[in-house]
């Protein structure tokens, strides 16, 4: 017969702090699809982070191979942590077959 574990609490050596840590406030969905633009003309037709010709797949990617996303905002130092969780919103909702209306940007 198996023995059960008790949970880590503080005083056990597997505490993590991070699991007490209040979670960040972000911005609603529809802000955060605003971030992402798409321009023809630029990277291919890709979506991108508004302002910046950074690919939402990268970011995606970066985080899918366990890049943090510090280290994210170190190496693109241009961008804000909203723009990272702006391509993780357009991603959830790419995956949801959902159409996602990214208005293409204009040329003078």
């Amino acid at each position: 017969m198996e023995t059960q574990r008790p949970l880590a609490n503080q005083n056990s050596k597997q505490y993590c702090p991070a699991m007490k840590a209040k979670p960040q406030k972000s911005l609603p969905r529809e802000k955060l699809l605003q971030r992402i633009w798409i321009d023809p003309a630029r990277c291919f037709g890709k979506p991108c982070i508004r302002g910046h010709r950074i690919w939402v797949s990268l970011i995606l990617d970066l985080l899918a191979s366990g890049t943090t996303e510090r280290e994210i905002l170190k190496d693109y130092p241009g961008l804000e942590r909203e723009d990272i969780q702006a391509c993780i919103a357009y991603g959830a909702e790419m995956s949801r077959e959902r159409y996602v209306d990214v208005p293409l940007e204009a040329h003078a």
